[in-house]
């Protein structure tokens, strides 16, 4: 554990270095430091510092929580057994998300130290029979076949999605390999959705805004057709007459998501920019005031597993706020997305797993989005 708290002191001393104009607004005791310059650059040096972090925790079984319901005594197993892909990471989600992580800077630095041994890590985990006992687990039981719904789901498409988009020989194996589990889960989606009454609104896990977006950008990247038109239908059946999001009651105490700004990223996508642009005076009627506003959440406690959600929550709002940039031309957006992205950025070193094993990725999840709506 010390070796990743000075590793990644290390690389947040690296990115803070970049930019010797940082300068920061101290405000009222508990209220975050404003960043008023320029997030620092993601580059092969501090990518070299990142990727030592899923590195760490995707062959790291234990701790593990694994989410497992019984219903017999043969269902009892180590975590390892069900899932010989996603065992480590705390869970099975973040173990997703940390493989998504790694290739996402391989793909973006081809030239990253560790390469040879992220791919190595691929090849041991991505094997066809992997994957069957992946997808076995999914008819383990009666209540393993909502396993991870839709979150896990969703990561599980963005890491397919990150394959398929990827020129290299080895990337289009590994995507092969999962397409069996990638398949199942789009199956899942378009069997699931119908029967969603009502969406859930929620700041953590179960939100269906966050699970319909990241799904509906594997859709489109990937060609399923069938994934894309459940979504799109579901998407505006539920939330086309929301009106007034109350931004001021963002954030709950373990929010990683924002009801609101995940709900307005999923529309951005489904619907035709004019019809996202109405949508939007009444979805957020103060958005385009030059009161609007809105702080980096304060975390006060990270070995607190609960507690750090809120750095997921600063990331997860730059990755909505980026694009909304793109979209509306206002230039108020982005360095309210970098002013996020900063605060949490410099605060990742707690020396915990609780922060440690996730948040790298939804870091790099925002760097995606600032560097693609540019």
């Amino acid at each position: 554990m010390k070796y990743i708290f000075w590793l990644t002191l290390s690389f947040l001393t690296l990115i803070s270095c970049q930019d010797s104009k940082v300068q920061t607004q101290k405000k009222a005791t508990d209220k975050p430091e404003i960043i008023t310059s320029n997030v620092p650059q993601l580059d092969l040096e501090a990518a070299n510092k990142l990727i030592e972090l899923p590195l760490k925790c995707v062959t790291n079984p234990l701790p593990y929580k694994s989410g497992h319901v019984l219903a017999q005594e043969s269902d009892l197993a180590m975590p390892i057994e069900h899932h010989p892909i996603f065992y480590g990471c705390f869970d099975w989600h973040s173990a997703v998300h940390g493989h998504w992580s790694m290739i996402y800077l391989m793909k973006t630095f081809p030239e990253l130290d560790k390469a040879e041994e992220v791919r190595k890590i691929m090849n041991q985990h991505f094997t066809a029979s992997n994957i069957e006992q992946e997808i076995a687990y999914f008819s383990l039981n009666k209540y393993t076949k909502s396993f991870e719904r839709t979150y896990g789901w969703a990561w599980l498409l963005v890491l397919a999605d990150e394959l398929k988009s990827w020129e290299d020989p080895d990337a289009q194996r590994w995507f092969n390999t999962l397409l069996p589990l990638t398949q199942l889960i789009s199956e899942k989606y378009i069997d699931y959705l119908p029967k969603l009454a009502y969406p859930i609104r929620v700041g953590e896990h179960s939100n269906t805004a966050f699970g319909l977006s990241f799904a509906y950008d594997y859709a489109i990247g990937c060609g399923d057709t069938a994934l894309k038109n459940s979504i799109e239908q579901k998407a505006k059946t539920a939330y086309s007459n929301d009106a007034s999001c109350p931004m001021s009651w963002e954030p709950s105490g373990y929010d990683f998501l924002s009801p609101c700004l995940q709900e307005m990223d999923l529309m951005r996508k489904v619907l035709s920019k004019d019809d996202f642009l109405v949508w939007l005076d009444g979805f957020f009627p103060n958005y385009a005031s030059d009161g609007f506003d809105l702080e980096p959440a304060i975390i006060k406690d990270r070995s607190d597993g609960k507690l750090v959600h809120l750095d997921g929550l600063n990331f997860s709002r730059a990755w909505c706020l980026y694009p909304l940039s793109s979209v509306i031309k206002d230039n108020r957006f982005r360095p309210l997305a970098d002013e996020h992205l900063a605060y949490s950025l410099g605060k990742m070193v707690d020396g915990d797993y609780s922060g440690e094993h996730w948040l790298a990725s939804f870091a790099l999840y925002a760097y995606k989005m600032r560097r693609k709506h540019s």
